[in-house]
């Protein structure tokens, strides 16, 4: 258990399970209506704290910096939601269902809580905590009850402290899919259009002339004979060969837009009585 000096170090300042895995940060203090004694501590949990569980610190201890508690992680994020009194307290109802969450016996913690004090007196009122303020609920005067009965919110100067929610808003990152590049092979048809070449036979008559008479007469006067010409054509004829023809790869680029959250938040108002509105200001 920690002690009422030890309060300061707490408050804001993380929470840790026995694992050595860090909680959140300790909120609040609550003192036990009967002992007086630090009894429970809220710790604000999930992203930007934007939730509050309770854990027992009867067994809790104050480690360099941080307070320890002997309860997983898991546990006490799992901690039943729930509300604290106008004045500060939390109704026996509530420290019940805490009590049965952490498994921690209602009974014998209440006769704990109620064993006589000193000069055999027992002491008054049930096992339901009373908020100690943090450093944001000092007053003015950067006072802060640490009673067990004293109202949490208001200081020693009278004043009162008025409080209200801010709402924070981060982002988070989270798969939306996936792109992938896959390569197959398809045929397609493709045309072009080339020259091809061919031989035909053109028959050519000359007169005898001067020039060719010796020729023409070199060979018998009259006999049959033949001659053979080849003819030759081109046809066209397909090679394929594999080229490279690009590299494809990909990228990711980040695109900024505007989104617009919504939530609620809560704040308190302040109303007087028995004040003369005309005098409210002076």
């Amino acid at each position: 258990m920690i002690t009422h000096e030890q309060i300061p170090t707490v408050l804001d300042h993380p929470v840790y399970d026995a694992e050595g895995n860090k909680i959140g940060d300790a909120k609040h203090v609550f003192l036990d209506d009967a002992t007086g004694q630090p009894e429970w501590v809220s710790v604000q949990t999930g992203l930007f704290g934007t939730s509050e569980s309770f854990v027992p610190i009867h067994d809790a201890s104050v480690v360099e910096d941080h307070l320890e508690v002997p309860y997983p992680k898991s546990t006490v994020k799992d901690a039943p939601n729930v509300d604290v009194e106008a004045d500060g307290h939390l109704s026996e109802d509530e420290e019940h269902r805490l009590y049965e969450h952490y498994g921690i016996d209602w009974d014998a913690a209440w006769q704990r809580a109620n064993q006589p004090g000193e000069g055999g007196r027992a002491h008054a009122g049930t096992a339901a905590g009373t908020r100690v303020p943090s450093d944001a609920d000092t007053d003015a005067a950067g006072t802060a009850g640490m009673s067990g009965t004293a109202r949490p919110d208001v200081g020693q100067d009278n004043a009162m402290t008025r409080s209200e929610e801010r709402m924070h808003v981060g982002t988070e990152r989270r798969e939306v899919g996936r792109a992938r590049l896959r390569k197959y092979v398809v045929t397609e048809e493709v045309q072009q259009t080339v020259p091809v070449r061919r031989e035909e036979v053109r028959v050519e008559r000359e007169p005898i002339t001067d020039e060719n008479r010796d020729a023409a007469l070199s060979g018998p006067d009259i006999s049959e004979a033949e001659h053979e010409v080849t003819l030759h054509e081109e046809r066209p004829v397909t090679v394929t060969e594999t080229v490279p023809v690009e590299r494809v790869r990909m990228t990711t680029d980040e695109r900024t837009d505007e989104e617009t959250v919504r939530g609620q938040v809560r704040k308190e108002q302040i109303d007087t009585e028995g004040v003369d509105e005309d005098r409210r200001d002076r």
